[in-house]
């Protein structure tokens, strides 16, 4: 057992060898490296679309854009500040607007395990922060962030209202 192991560790096979063809081609989705150049796929966005969070007329603005022009605003359920930021990081390199979309579990997990959530409090707490901080930070990355729910049954109707009001 341990020469066969030995020989699998010494002998290159052609799917770890770098140019060999079992090599993934690359292609307009891939993922390019650091040391390539980058270009920003949305450079060229409606003038009320200015960095930051967008609503009301920017945001009627930007959605008519992106189907007239026929692209994707990428939405993404977070759990915490690191998956904001992530979010928004990638938008900045990516060079377009990011949807940060927040969830009844997404919001209890933002305020912690241990938090009370009868009546979703801690839900609605946890998403009422997301956005806070999201509203704080995202101009710094100097990308245009849209606020977003994550879809809502009827029995989280009361999570739902809850950002509502809170939003009032």
């Amino acid at each position: 057992m341990k020469l066969a192991l030995a020989s699998l560790l010494l002998v290159p096979t052609a799917a770890f060898v770098p140019g060999s063809k079992f090599a993934a081609p690359r292609s307009s989705l891939s993922m390019s490296t650091e040391t390539e150049s980058e270009t920003k796929a949305f450079a060229k966005l409606p003038a009320s679309v200015k960095p930051g969070v967008v609503t009301g007329k920017a945001l009627q603005d930007l959605l008519s854009d992106a189907k007239e022009k026929g692209y994707a605003i990428p939405g993404v359920n977070i759990v915490g500040s690191s998956s904001i930021n992530s979010c928004m990081e990638a938008a900045k390199k990516y060079g377009g607007p990011i949807m940060v979309t927040f969830s009844k579990g997404g919001g209890q997990f933002i305020a912690g395990k241990e938090a009370d959530n009868t009546d979703d409090a801690a839900s609605i707490a946890g998403c009422v922060a997301g956005a806070k901080h999201v509203r704080e930070v995202a101009a710094l990355y100097g990308v245009p962030v849209v606020l977003h729910t994550d879809h809502c049954q009827k029995a989280w109707l009361p999570w739902f209202d809850g950002l509502m009001e809170a939003n009032e």
